[in-house]
């Protein structure tokens, strides 16, 4: 199938090349990132045995969200995802601070599972010092293939969506037969509050659907595409979830909630013995490797489309006359998101990010309820329409708040400055381009 192109106002335009099982495979890879292979401990110590219902909280959460993402993505095709669907609503400042959240997020959880990659990796062959190293040549390998091309980007997530799934697979299928049911049995529910505070830990787990949706400039036929993509990918990661923790806790029992370094590898071991604990961390290893590859692909869209906004020098917004990729965003984007990597740890980067997905998800919310009312879509398609109509965006918003709630006062503050030095950035910007055309 030939690949027909975005239109564009400066220089040679985007590829639309991505289809529906390249951008669920994308989708599915950002989402289940290096966080699965720890998450069952973090999951055990906030809510016990108790703890698959966060998940569904959280799934039920991010299926609100990902039905206005589907709705929004298929009346919004322009490259920035989010970014687009809000501004297209509430406009050029409000879409600016969707568009930093959605790049906050995208950088803090690329920056901090980088972290833990290289981490982990120096221990898995006990060499500390391979670090930066690992750091340095990933990002390096991932910067030239993405710049190659969109479609060579979207081929070595699939690789790497392939790949991590084995050891997961292996650890739900064999476990399964060494499951202790006692260790299932629920005997008390932790109240609202620490539901609350636990669905927000979790929430890093669910989320990436929207970092995988910046390429949308570059989706063939994007109101069939982005919708099945969508339910695809995230039917996929709530079961593979469910299943991983349900297994990790019937071998584990109270021993899952103090195995934070390596869960999985510590449960596997218990069945499979020392071949099991490797091929688990070999397998976290992988997974985080595809996260990074995958946000290394999305994250520079944002710059990309700020630069087309006139909100950064035009020269991020270039487009490679051979490869048609935004060249010169991914080129800042990753030495970023590097440095980020080598000088702090995945706890640090962490929270930012989830608060950041949180509010970017109830923008996006509050905008599908516009564009619907104002019948924006894309010229000549039919949009996805949401199921139950105006009434998603506003459970989905409803929900959100009440996440919000067990946010810290310490987190909000970094969130808010973060938010602050954007705006002054943003109408120093506007100023300077007012005079420029004085």
């Amino acid at each position: 199938m030939t690949s027909t192109t975005a239109t564009s106002p400066r220089g040679p335009a985007l590829v639309r090349a991505v289809g529906v099982w390249a951008l669920a495979a994308s989708i599915f890879n950002v989402t289940v990132g290096g966080g699965i292979f720890r998450l069952p401990a973090g999951a055990a110590a906030a809510a016990g045995p108790a703890a698959p219902f966060v998940y569904l909280i959280c799934a039920a959460v991010m299926g609100f969200v990902v039905l206005c993402f589907a709705e929004a993505g298929s009346r919004i095709t322009l490259t920035g995802g989010p970014y687009a669907y809000v501004e297209a609503v509430f406009g050029r400042y409000v879409g600016f601070l969707a568009g930093v959240l959605l790049w906050m997020l995208g950088t803090t959880a690329v920056a901090g599972v980088s972290s833990a990659f290289a981490e982990g990796l120096g221990a898995l062959f006990n060499m500390p010092s391979l670090r930066v190293p690992v750091l340095v040549t990933m990002f390096t390998v991932l910067a030239l293939v993405n710049m190659r091309g969109v479609e060579q980007g979207t081929k070595l997530i699939v690789v790497a969506s392939i790949a991590k799934l084995l050891p997961l697979i292996a650890f739900v299928a064999i476990g399964v037969f060494f499951i202790q049911p006692e260790n299932l049995a629920i005997t008390e529910m932790p109240g609202p509050s620490s539901l609350a505070r636990a669905a927000i830990v979790l929430v890093f787990a669910f989320s990436g659907v929207e970092t995988a949706l910046v390429p949308s400039g570059e989706v063939r036929d994007p109101a069939r595409t982005v919708p099945r993509a969508l339910a695809i990918a995230m039917i996929g990661v709530t079961l593979l979830y469910l299943a991983v923790h349900l297994v990790a806790e019937g071998l584990l029992g109270a021993s899952l909630a103090t195995s934070t370094t390596a869960p999985l590898a510590f449960a596997a071991e218990s069945f499979l013995g020392a071949p099991g604990r490797l091929l688990l961390l070999v397998g976290a290893s992988i997974s985080m490797f595809g996260y990074v590859s995958g946000m290394t692909l999305a994250v520079p869209r944002a710059l990309f489309r700020f630069a087309e906004d006139g909100l950064l020098p035009k020269v991020v917004g270039s487009v490679h006359p051979q490869y048609r990729t935004p060249h010169v965003a991914i080129v800042i984007q990753t030495i970023l998101v590097c440095a980020l990597a080598v000088f702090n740890s995945f706890e640090q980067l962490a929270v930012i990010s989830n608060l950041a997905a949180l509010l970017l998800y109830a923008g996006c919310a509050a905008a599908t309820f516009m564009l619907r009312k104002r019948g924006i879509r894309q010229e000549g398609a039919v949009p996805f329409s949401v199921p139950g109509g105006p009434l998603v965006p506003f459970i989905t918003i409803g929900l959100i708040a009440w996440l919000l709630t067990s946010i810290t006062q310490a987190e909000w503050t970094v969130l808010l400055l973060t938010l602050a030095v954007a705006t002054a950035f943003y109408f120093v910007a506007a100023r300077a381009g007012a005079k420029s055309t004085t």
